[in-house]
């Protein structure tokens, strides 16, 4: 849990050897680039051609891929990537002609197959559609020729043979536009579409053999790109070229190494407080899905501390406490279970793997200390009723448990934000304040609610928020005091600071949601199994409605629940901890690396 601390390398080489040393530098992988200009020119090359990866996309994307293709003689990027965009292009106009084809054959059904005759044949007369609603068929009095050719329990299909369209007035709807073509017609139409998304599938498909080759020239491109901007952010003086960036300090004697091999020289110097280098976060590999956590909203500052093994426990715990539901909890397992293959297979979702595996033992123990299984509360004397000692009905003690986690979790955001990150003393005793306050107002909240007189307590409360609230008043302002006008000011900010009370109120009252929305995902959990029960009574199809609601409202409720568990969890650590643990953003460490495409 912590941030990995960076030196400042300066690498000096030959001016004629500068493209080696960059080459080079990029194969090492160690070193996050700085630029050494004020303003480094504009790059003509930043990303690779966009149109590569949308063709890329649409080969990776194909579920069925084939043998890939090694062999780079004759291989023409250009041409495989116009034509994949060419076959992503006609399978996107044909999967649309498609759709449009069976909502128009689902229109014309009702009509039945035919073929509109010619002029001739009806004596000057046409056909003129209506779809009526069965409820106005009654008030129907037109004298007009017309026949019913289909109905259902909503609608009359109404044929009207007439030389003129009938007037508005005589029919309770607008006519309905038939089009020129026969159901049969359309039907062949969308056989042909078909079949033609079959080639074209199959195009794609045959397509993939080319996906290792393309993937090797779009990282050869960004290799490429790489390179331009690492020789743009040089500083070129004479005979020499400087390259400067951030190198992990555990790293410094691979980069010592480097420059033995290049014969080049360097300059390691500790980051000065008027830096601003990259955050780098170093975790134990099972926890860094905080890291991946933290990264949605933003990055700590590299003169901040690491909030990632903290997010990914307490996110477990506010996730277990809004699910509150140990058969959901189960449900879930057994998803992460038969996924397992699949999940370990992407790189991208192999890392948050102890994160769902932390989230769902977290949600199932909660589960069983509730007593809550798929909405069930087991008997007493069962196993599992033994397991509840906690009821989640009993609105003043799940009040104190929430309020208390919220105090807890903001209590650590700060005093890590004081003692783990650059604070100096009177930031740090700034912070005690706040504690002092908050630890006091929980102690005052709790002496109030309970039923015997605890004066002793309510006077270690008032202490505590007068004596965080003194702290909180002195020391939170950042003015020094030079003149007379500066003493009124510094006042000012101390009074201004204090309004900050509110805020952490506030706060701490957000958490009150974990509370709520587990309650809300139990008691709605409980009506389904009663609604289900109640509708198993019903003759004949009874059973069968009761397991559709049971199986259908279980299934909300776990979707709706699962929403609010991770906007909610994500909510409390990214906005009301990050408020009170964060006070400055960093950017990410990337080092400058060569991309390679493994087969």
């Amino acid at each position: 849990m912590s941030i990995a601390k960076l030196k400042k390398v300066t690498l000096f080489g030959l001016y004629t050897e500068k493209e080696k040393l960059l080459n080079n530098l990029q194969e090492l992988g160690l070193m996050h680039l700085a630029s050494l200009k004020p303003q480094a020119t504009e790059m003509q090359l930043k990303t690779p051609p966009i149109h590569t990866l949308k063709a890329l996309k649409f080969l990776l994307d194909c579920p069925q891929k084939r043998h890939p293709q090694t062999d780079e003689n004759d291989f023409d990027i250009e041409y495989y990537v116009h034509y994949a965009l060419a076959v992503k292009q006609n399978l996107s106009e044909a999967s649309d002609q498609r759709d449009a084809l069976i909502a128009r054959i689902k229109e014309v059904e009702p009509w039945g197959d035919f073929t509109f005759p010619q002029a001739e044949q009806l004596a000057g007369r046409k056909f003129w559609f209506y779809i009526v609603p069965v409820g106005k068929m009654a008030a129907l009095t037109t004298e007009l020729v017309w026949q019913v050719v289909h109905r259902d329990h909503r609608y009359a299909y109404l044929v009207v043979i007439s030389k003129q369209e009938p007037a508005a007035d005589q029919f309770p709807v607008p006519r309905t536009h038939m089009g020129k073509h026969s159901l049969s017609d359309l039907k062949k139409q969308l056989n042909a579409i078909e079949l033609k998304l079959e080639d074209l599938r199959a195009e794609q498909a045959s397509l993939t053999r080319w996906i290792y080759l393309i993937s090797k020239n779009l990282a050869a491109v960004e290799n490429k790109a790489g390179l331009m901007e690492a020789a743009n952010n040089a500083l070129d003086l004479d005979s020499l070229t400087l390259v400067q960036g951030w190198v992990a300090e555990t790293d410094l004697p691979r980069i010592r190494q480097f420059t033995e091999q290049n014969r080049i020289a360097m300059l390691a110097a500790e980051p000065s407080e008027s830096d601003a280098p990259p955050t780098l976060l170093d975790n134990p590999a099972k926890l860094q899905a905080g890291e991946k956590l933290i990264g949605f909203y933003q990055t700590p500052g590299y003169w901040e501390w690491d909030p990632a093994i903290l997010v990914f426990f307490s996110f477990s715990v506010f996730f277990a406490m809004i699910i509150s539901d140990a058969g959901y909890a189960f449900l879930l397992a057994l998803i992460i279970l038969f996924s397992w293959k699949k999940i370990s297979r992407s790189p991208s979702a192999d890392k948050f793997k102890n994160l769902l595996i932390s989230m769902t033992a977290a949600a199932m123990v909660w589960g069983m200390l509730i007593g809550s299984y798929f909405g069930f509360k087991p008997a007493d004397f069962s196993l599992l009723g033994q397991f509840n000692v906690i009821d989640l009905h009993h609105f003043d003690n799940m009040m104190r448990l929430t309020i208390s986690l919220g105090v807890i979790h903001l209590s650590a955001a700060i005093y890590f934000k004081a003692f783990a990150g650059r604070r100096n003393a009177t930031q740090k005793i700034e912070a005690f304040g706040w504690l002092s306050m908050l630890w006091g107002g929980l102690l005052l909240w709790y002496q109030q609610s309970l039923a015997a007189d605890h004066s002793d307590l309510m006077t270690i409360a008032e202490i505590m928020i007068s004596l965080g609230v003194g702290l909180v008043f002195l020391f939170s302002s950042r003015r020094s005091i030079k003149t007379p006008l500066d003493v009124l000011l510094k006042i000012l900010d101390g009074l201004r600071n204090l309004a900050g009370i509110t805020r952490l109120f506030g706060d701490v009252l957000s958490y009150l949601r974990l509370f709520a929305l587990g309650l809300a995902g139990a008691s709605l959990a409980y009506t389904f199994n009663d609604l289900a029960l109640r509708t198993r009574e019903i003759e004949g199809l009874g059973l069968l409605y009761s397991i559709l609601i049971m199986l259908l409202g279980h299934l909300l409720n776990l979707l709706l629940s699962l929403m609010g568990a991770v906007l909610h969890g994500m909510r409390l650590n990214c906005i009301e901890f990050f408020n009170w643990g964060l006070s400055e953003e960093g950017y990410p460490f990337k080092p400058f690396s060569k991309k390679d495409i493994k087969q």
